[in-house]
């Protein structure tokens, strides 16, 4: 069940530039202290020259105020440039008169509290106040003053691009009624589910019983608002300035007022009602670039057509490269229902093939069921099966998606060499159709951490490190920063070397966070800075060269002789075995040295020595496993006829994951490095452990 934060979050705080409800969102955010110095820096008690020369340029300005009921509006107002003027950094003019059809008005007389949202959509600048509105009794046809306690700019995110032009005589009013209701119509329905922005209001009475209101911008792809059959709004939360404003307002007090602009036409839809901010549901994480939702339930709807004077015109790209790395509410409805599925084969078909080098070919993968991709991790693989010609039974592979979450699709990069791999590069083509199952795998990236990370591949083991990076860029898009980040990059010729132009596109928009280091062993027909940066095999004396002075954490992929190589290397340099992460397939697996703090925990469950009865429990078979002849627990079962689903036989990929009914089993070579959880077992390279007291063991499987 979705919780609220107001039931997760202790409120009380030290003293702060922010009061308890912002507080209590940035805590949730581990923010708090980051935001202290933020806050003290930047929440002006004035308007700075910059701002006060911004405002005489707007043709219209947000608003946000609070009726006699409590009841928070926004609204939208316009009038010619130079409006809104400030005689000094601690007041602001805004030549507006009463408008009796807007809702918002009746919060607008003097004494109350009120915020204002100045924003420019062309150049996506914003500046938000918020103040208390001074007017006496001769002043209404000229507006009202806004005295200043709070100015600041905001970031230009999640705003699209439009220009604005009058189409009447900004002084005169629509005579065209205001339509009012307690739910959405038709019409009203169609403004919010095809907008891509609009605004908040909400306020906080503080301690002290001073108000505090404010009104801010939100926007997304089209549609991002979903309304369902009760008319309640589910609203996806972006990666902003971590102020909390607005949702902190909503934790201190669910009283919120939205209002949508049909650009198009000049209407508004104003509502006011409650919130609820949402920490934990399940359809976050299925969003892409949600950090939360909201939910939004209308009390009062107020609908008026032809409200405002203004007419805007998208510009052409006009969307805000931010609200590019977001979701929408049908991709969300397809990875929750894709999860749902994620322990099935499903229908994929290759809806193209790009051949990135001489070796290696791009399959884009399409459900054939209409129920979506399952999210993945940057560097998890995705586990298919096909039916090879004269097979009995299909054949299962595990290859690294070679895309970012974000990215929204799956693409496996496959390098032509063995059998699986020459049939799905001579034999499939767009159209065909292959069997996958949910992305797993534990071999991935943290795109927000901190430490500068070095990404080193070899050959199609470059895959994995693609996809982190292209997570790394992505997500440092989002969040506006960048992971510090080498991309160490290991082929033999130049024609054999994958992803060129891909990578190359991922440096410019990195900025200068990312370095590229290509490296070949066989440079003809290669120019020198050109086609590659060193001559030769990546080993330490190459990383001391180009790697400067640093804490890294590493990740290694390609051939098992280059990455045991390196992590011997860097193991020789007392980097520690925890910030060394590799992906390893095959029984030549990466073999680490334990950090001192991993050798001294709980050793590990040993094999048994004598015969274990093992028990399939969906087969109703029992056989007796005997060492050393009877292997593992998955050649037992395939001894019995049974066909338990693998793929590596080394406890790499995590194919053959198996619960445990009862019992328990150990791993007599090496510990995997699939993940398995407890009270589940990788058959694949698992035997019956031996019983801790003494007693006769017994095992049971979920086979």
């Amino acid at each position: 069940m979705d919780s609220s934060v107001a039931s997760k979050v202790d409120v009380t705080a030290r003293p702060s530039p922010w009061h308890a409800g912002e507080l209590a969102m940035q805590r949730a955010a581990g923010v708090v202290e980051q935001m202290d110095a933020v806050g003290r820096r930047n929440l002006r008690d004035h308007l700075i020259e910059q701002h006060r020369k911004f405002y005489p340029q707007l043709p219209f300005v947000v608003l946000g105020a609070v009726d006699a009921a409590g009841d928070v509006w926004a609204t939208v107002r316009a009038n010619g440039p130079g409006f809104l003027h400030a005689p000094d950094a601690y007041r602001l003019h805004v030549d507006l008169a009463h408008d009796a059809a807007d809702p918002a008005d009746a919060g607008m007389h003097d004494g109350a509290a009120m915020a204002l949202l100045g924003i420019e959509l062309p150049t996506r600048r914003r500046n938000r106040l918020n103040g208390t509105v001074r007017r006496d009794a001769t002043s209404d046809a000229g507006g009202f003053e806004l005295l200043v306690e709070h100015s600041y700019g905001n970031c230009p995110q999640y705003i699209f691009q439009r220009d604005a032009s009058f189409v009447r005589d900004p002084s005169t009013h629509t005579d065209v009624p205001p339509q009012i209701g307690d739910r959405l119509d038709e019409r009203t329905r169609e403004i919010v589910t095809r907008a891509d922005s609009f605004f908040v209001a909400t306020y906080v009475d503080r301690e002290d019983g001073h108000r505090q209101v404010d009104v801010s911008h939100r926007g997304g792809k089209t549609g991002f608002v979903r309304v369902d059959d009760e008319g309640v709004f589910t609203i996806p939360d972006f990666a902003g300035n971590l102020f909390f404003n607005t949702l902190g307002n909503i934790v201190a007090n669910s009283r919120a007022g939205l209002v949508f602009v049909d650009y198009a036409t000049g209407d508004l839809l104003q509502l006011t009602g409650t919130a609820e901010v949402l920490l934990d549901s399940p359809e976050t994480a299925a969003f892409q670039g949600a950090e939360r939702l909201w939910r939004f339930t209308p009390t009062r709807v107020v609908y008026r057509p032809d409200a405002l004077p203004l007419r805007w015109t998208p510009r052409e790209n006009g969307a805000s490269p931010n609200v590019r790395l977001t979701g929408d509410w049908t991709e969300a409805a397809g990875r929750l229902e894709a999860a749902a599925l994620a322990n099935a084969w499903r229908p994929f078909r290759i809806a193209r093939t790009v051949d990135e080098s001489s070796t290696i070919r791009s399959f884009y993968l399409e459900p054939m069921d209409n129920a979506g991709l399952s999210r993945h991790a940057a560097g998890q693989y995705l586990p298919i099966r096909v039916a090879l010609p004269g097979d009995d039974k299909p054949t299962l592979r595990t290859y690294t998606l070679s895309v970012a979450p974000s990215d929204g699709l799956y693409r496996i990069s496959v390098k032509r060499e063995g059998r699986v791999s020459r049939y799905l590069h001579d034999v499939l083509k767009t159209g065909d159709v292959l069997e996958a199952r949910a992305p797993a795998g534990d071999f991935s990236i943290d795109a927000h951490a901190r430490r500068p990370a070095v990404l080193l591949a070899a050959g199609v083991g470059v895959t994995p490190m693609l996809a982190m990076l292209r997570d790394l860029v992505s997500e440092g898009l989002r969040k506006r920063r960048i992971r510090p980040t080498w991309f160490i990059y290991a082929a033999r010729t130049k024609a054999e070397r994958a992803f060129d132009e891909e990578l190359q596109a991922l440096l410019r928009a990195a900025g200068g966070a990312v370095t590229l280091v290509n490296v070949l062993s066989d440079t003809t027909d290669a120019k020198a800075g050109v086609d590659y940066n060193a001559h030769g095999h990546v080993d330490m004396a190459m990383l001391s060269e180009v790697l400067p002075f640093n804490d890294y954490d590493f990740y290694l992929c390609g051939p098992s002789g280059f990455m045991q190589s390196l992590y011997d290397g860097l193991r020789g340099l007392n980097i520690a075995d925890a910030r060394i992460h590799a992906e390893a397939f095959g029984p030549a697996g990466l073999k680490r040295t334990p950090d001192a703090a991993t050798q001294h925990a709980a050793p590990a469950k040993q094999p048994a020595t004598e015969a274990v009865p093992v028990t399939f429990a969906r087969s109703a078979k029992t056989a007796h496993w005997t060492p050393p002849t009877s292997g593992t627990l998955l050649e037992l079962a395939e001894a019995q006829g049974l066909a338990p689903e693998f793929s590596c036989r080394s406890g790499s990929c995590g194919t053959c994951r198996t619960r445990i009914v009862e019992g328990a089993v150990a791993y007599p070579d090496q510990l995997p490095t699939a993940h398995a959880s407890e009270g589940e077992a990788l058959i694949c390279c698992a035997v019956p452990a031996a019983s801790e007291d003494g007693t006769p063991s017994r095992l049971v499987l979920d086979v």
